[in-house]
């Protein structure tokens, strides 16, 4: 059984959201976006969303990186299934819950356009990711997202 006494208490009425992340690589290089909405306004992370309903997680990986970026890419599998968890300032309630489904994904045409809720979106080199303020979960994930890419064959 897991101790809740000490982990804050979501707020009334909250439910997680289920939603997908995109580590799209071209060229060894990695697509962020700067958020351009809460949460996280201002911040770079992996191009994603929410999944609506009665869509397939893949579908909604690749709609939302046209969507946030005009990229259009392949994915290439899953990386990971990770919790984002938002607290208040004081740490005493669960604002947010999304359960992120991460996908590698291979670059296959399109220049990077800010789109739908993205204030910037670039391709950045993997070793300026430390640089960039990133959770460290997205690292870790971007990372293993570049050597799923790579195993892929070369056209």
């Amino acid at each position: 059984m897991t101790n809740t006494r000490n982990r804050p208490q979501p707020v009334d009425g909250l439910r997680p959201q289920a939603a997908v992340g995109v580590v799209c690589i071209r060229d060894g290089q990695v697509l962020l976006i700067r958020r351009g909405t809460p949460p996280l306004t201002g911040e770079w992370s992996l191009p994603g969303g929410r999944i609506e309903p009665g869509e397939p997680v893949r579908d909604a990986a690749l709609r939302e990186l046209m969507e946030e970026t005009g990229i259009k890419a392949e994915i290439a599998g899953l990386i990971d299934v990770v919790d984002a968890i938002v607290e208040n300032r004081e740490r005493t309630l669960v604002t947010r819950h999304y359960v992120l489904t991460d996908f590698a994904a291979r670059w296959l045409e399109g220049e990077p356009v800010a789109g739908d809720d993205a204030a910037d979106a670039r391709f950045f080199p993997l070793a300026e990711l430390h640089s960039l303020g990133l959770w460290d979960e997205t690292e870790r994930v971007v990372r293993a997202g570049a050597r799923l890419v790579a195993q892929l064959p070369h056209d």
